[in-house]
């Protein structure tokens, strides 16, 4: 049975030693099963929960969550090492090269002084490292993102040539038109509302509403998170408040949720 690494050595060491074993002989039938692509599942859901550890603003579980990540980098490594194809020195020097090319400010002698300028700046050198890769403006946007950030990212993109609305206020007239033309394709499906068109309008309308929370400088995918939050607390008061009745949310009737749900968020308000 393998020795578990020494808890001297350096902590980043120590943890690239542990996967090492786990993916040596006598490890982890799991671990060693992995490969880079079968692990992306995990990346994505690590991601999300150091994000959710980080909103709780418990520091235990950011401290856990964001280690959870580490492990990730790590594994993608480490697998990667065992063919030579690249190791984790190569990916930390290959990030702190970036740091510095696209930090001119910082290690050279531009002169930028506001965030607005650092951005484009950021932007400008991307462009320049990338070369012919993008032809179009918005070929740097990552496919992978979830929609809420890939939407964001899209307007961010082409508010950096100009294409955007002048404020906040302005955009609030294009969702009121997005909500009209969902009415207007519910209207028309009749009982079929599984349709293309009111599928294609309601797309439209999330756009608008991202844009809105773009321009006033916050992003949808937090805000959202934080609604889905605040109907989770809500629904499980309401829950209690039905246990306390003699019932539950599956005997009780429409009429007695709603009554249960006034309750709970007139406490909030």
């Amino acid at each position: 049975m393998p020795e578990p690494p020494d808890d001297s050595l350096e902590p980043i060491d120590r943890l690239r030693a542990i996967v090492r074993i786990l993916r040596g002989p006598g490890g982890c039938p799991w671990d060693i099963e992995q490969t880079q692509k079968s692990l992306i599942p995990n990346i994505l859901e690590e991601a999300y929960e150091a994000a959710d550890a980080i909103r709780s603003g418990n520091k235990n579980n950011v401290i856990e969550e964001l280690g959870d990540l580490l492990l990730q980098v790590v594994m993608q490594s480490e697998i990667a090492s065992e063919s030579d194809d690249f190791f984790l020195e190569d990916v930390a020097i290959a990030i702190s090269d970036k740091l510095i090319r696209r930090h001119p400010h910082v290690f050279g002698d531009d002169q930028l002084n506001d965030t607005e300028s650092v951005l484009n700046k950021w932007e400008e050198i991307k462009r320049s490292e990338k070369g012919n890769q993008e032809k179009y403006i918005l070929d740097g946007v990552t496919n992978g993102l979830p929609s809420l950030i890939k939407a964001h990212e899209i307007q961010k993109k082409v508010e950096k040539v100009g294409f955007d609305w002048p404020e906040a206020r302005s955009v609030i007239p294009k969702i009121r038109e997005e909500i009209d033309e969902v009415e207007e394709a519910i209207n028309e499906s009749g009982a079929n509302q599984q349709n293309e068109n009111l599928a294609e309008e309601i797309g439209d309308l999330l756009f608008a509403v991202t844009n809105l929370t773009r321009k006033i400088g916050m992003d949808s995918e937090s805000l959202l998170a934080a609604a889905n939050q605040k109907f989770i607390n809500r629904f499980n008061e309401v829950e209690k408040i039905l246990e306390k009745q003699g019932t539950n949310v599956i005997e009780a009737d429409i009429e007695c949720m709603e009554k249960a749900w006034e309750k709970v968020k007139n406490k909030d308000s």
